[in-house]
């Protein structure tokens, strides 16, 4: 079976490698949408669907993922610039927010199938030096609410309630599940 990631994210590929898949990845040219009104796990899951869709290769089977960070039912996604990281970093200081990661998998003969996963992030209060400290340590700009819990996470998310593998960006566990119903 050929697999296909349609991602460029390091993380995705790390944790799909890690589960023992091989798959090749080809970057989804799909722009993502940022409409709220769609609930947090329809925007992630329309973006996934999206993102397989652009992609799309004939008899091969497609891997899509969205990851966003929500808080107050806002969409954080991934910031333009520091200062919005810094901002958002701020926002999320000594708060409970939620990580959502919609998936799009299509089989071979182009059946879909979308799914998601949420889980609950707790972060630590943190003051200016310590969002500073984080920002200069991580690069920030490439993730969705300025963070990655594998990249020193442990300087401000003090517990979680989900998957570690959601919040970096794949629910692994779901998406073999989806390859098996699928094969």
């Amino acid at each position: 079976m050929r697999l296909i990631l349609a991602s460029g994210s390091p993380r995705r590929r790390e944790l799909l490698e890690a589960a023992g898949l091989s798959f090749e990845v080809i970057p989804s040219p799909a722009e993502e949408i940022h409409d709220a009104s769609l609930g947090m796990e329809g925007l992630c899951e329309e973006n996934a669907r999206l993102k397989a869709a652009a992609v799309s290769v004939p008899g091969a089977v497609v891997i899509a993922a969205d990851t966003l960070v929500f808080i107050d039912g806002d969409p954080l996604g991934k910031p333009k610039d520091m200062t919005e990281a810094h901002e958002m970093l701020r926002r999320l200081s000594g708060r409970t927010h939620q990580v959502c990661t919609g998936v799009c998998v299509v089989d071979a003969e182009g059946k879909v199938r979308t799914f998601h996963a949420v889980t609950d992030v707790v972060f630590r209060e943190l003051d200016e030096a310590g969002i500073s400290e984080y920002l200069f340590s991580t690069n920030p700009l490439d993730k969705a609410g300025a963070y990655g819990i594998q990249d020193r996470g442990e300087l401000i998310v003090e517990r979680i309630s989900g998957g570690y593998d959601n919040v970096m960006g794949l629910p692994v566990g779901l998406v073999l599940e989806a390859l098996e119903e699928l094969a």
